[in-house]
């Protein structure tokens, strides 16, 4: 006879990414890519956020009230383990974003080259009037030092702009505060492999500088001086972020204060995916060639529309949408009670919920109306929506703090739950187990022992007895462990 099992702590169900309540080109175009890659939707939806914040972040608002502004820049993280086909939904969705790019290289060349070429002109006749200054003496000296500093001062004057650049990959702090000081205070990135994750784990440095990330999400002014180099100024510091993360780096992320008190990781909003590795097809319908060219042009027409944008577009709510606003707050703040509300251990990520809301509201309404999104208020319906994707990362960021603040056993208790649910076994040994679940969490047969103890004290597996083995040799038959009803296949 069983017992109901015990939940785990963390243990939350965990809501499906809500595709239709993104724009109908949008969503066609995440349900797609979802379908042909035969990866959860959940990943496409979060990139194709990411995507619309390249777009608008830094180039437009939204205005809640009077008073209470908020950028249209988010930061997302997807955490799936290895294999799981990131790259291929990360392309889908970003090459309208990396063509535009290319367009606007091209477009920007002439410009460059000649205005390369004016500055060395600049330079040769500042370096001859240097040469004539040396060599004039008497009553002439000082007309000709006059002349060098006034070709001096001109060549200074002849500012040689960069290539124009949307997109960053692979990146350090200090290499992002540079390029947003190149480029207008303004950058995505997007990354499958969630490089910069395991840079702010300390790849390259055992103290990272945050604070270009930490401002980065809010606007906000960034002044850097370092030593034997000019120093950056961005007025506006404005970072789009769009990552997929292993499960392991993440949990590196939460084993250091630094991250969780400088706010970094409640700037984030996560997704926690089914994991669909092991239940994939292997021919699945391609993306419709219609749906592919709607998303490639209406994406290409909203970076182009709000490329140029530097004092930001400004998107206001209508009453009503104010009024839905007014009672997510209502239904947020008891939540962030210290004592009594249920967000009361995640009150740092619960704080940004009705702002992340605003910012998710302005990207559905600048992908509704790509051209001149400025010319219409953000309608109450369109808040809706992102109230239903707000809800969805709300739940998923519960459980990834829940993880987060866990220890190592009960996390693999968890994994190995996760190993249940895809397999539906009756009974499996320990070896069977270890030779399916990840690598990445248990490297040795014996570290299953402790998981495999807290799922049996929680009701969820009973171990069988070892047969009796007496007078035998050889090795002893692997551990065989009985599963829970509930986790069988039915």
């Amino acid at each position: 006879m069983w017992e109901p099992p015990l939940p785990l702590i963390g243990s939350r169900t965990l809501p499906p990414f809500p595709v239709d309540a993104l724009p109908g080109w949008v969503a066609d175009m995440v349900a797609a890519v979802a379908e042909f890659t035969q990866t959860p939707p959940d990943l496409a939806g979060c990139i194709a956020l990411a995507a619309l914040s390249t777009a608008a972040g830094g180039r437009s608002v939204v205005e809640i009230r009077p008073g209470w502004e908020e950028p249209t820049n988010i930061y997302t993280v997807v955490v799936l383990p290895p294999s799981a086909r990131k790259s291929p939904v990360f392309r889908a969705m970003t090459r309208p974003i990396a063509a535009v790019e290319r367009e606007l290289v091209e477009c920007a060349r002439p410009a460059i080259e000649q205005a390369r070429i004016t500055r060395r002109t600049a330079e040769a006749l500042m370096e001859q009037a240097e040469a004539r200054a040396f060599k004039t003496a008497g009553a002439d000296q000082d007309n000709a030092m006059a002349e060098a500093v006034d070709a001096a001062l001109q060549a200074a004057q002849v500012d040689v702009p960069v290539e124009p650049r949307l997109l960053a990959d692979d990146i350090t702090p200090e290499q992002t505060a540079t390029l947003l000081a190149q480029h207008g205070g303004r950058l995505a990135i997007l990354s499958a492999e969630g490089g910069l994750f395991g840079t702010l784990a300390g790849r390259y440095s055992g103290s990272p500088n945050l604070d270009v990330f930490l401002k980065g999400y809010s606007g906000d002014t960034h002044r850097v001086d370092r030593g034997g180099r000019p120093p950056e100024y961005i007025e506006n510091a404005t970072l789009t972020i769009g990552l997929t993360t292993q499960p392991a780096i993440l949990e590196e992320l939460g084993k250091t204060s630094l991250f969780r008190g400088t706010g970094l990781l409640a700037r984030f909003l996560y997704s926690l995916p089914v994991n669909t590795v092991g239940g994939r097809i292997a021919r699945p319908a391609p993306v419709p060639e219609a749906v592919a060219a709607e998303y490639d042009r209406r994406l290409r027409v909203l970076v182009h529309t709000l490329v140029d944008w530097t004092d930001p577009a400004r998107l206001t709510f209508t009453p009503a949408a104010d009024d839905a606003m007014a009672e997510l707050q209502d239904e947020i703040e008891p939540r962030l009670h210290p004592v009594t509300g249920t967000w009361s251990h995640i009150g740092d990520w619960g704080g940004k919920v009705a702002g992340q809301t605003a910012r998710l509201a302005g990207l559905i309404h600048v992908a509704e109306h790509p051209r001149e999104p400025w010319t219409r208020p953000v309608e109450a319906d369109t808040f809706g929506a992102a109230r239903r994707l707000g809800g969805y990362f709300a739940a998923h960021a519960l459980a990834v703090f829940d993880q987060l603040g866990t220890d190592a056993t009960i996390r693999g208790a968890q994994h190995v739950l996760d190993w249940l649910a895809k397999t539906r076994p009756e009974r499996f040994t320990v070896r069977e187990l270890f030779t399916g679940i990840s690598r990445a969490q248990f490297r040795k047969v014996g570290d299953l022992a402790p998981a495999l103890a807290v799922l049996e004290e929680h009701g969820h597996v009973r171990r069988l007895p070892d047969p009796d083995r007496t007078g035998q040799r050889g090795r002893a038959p692997s551990p065989t462990y009985l599963v829970h009803p509930t986790h069988r296949q039915p």
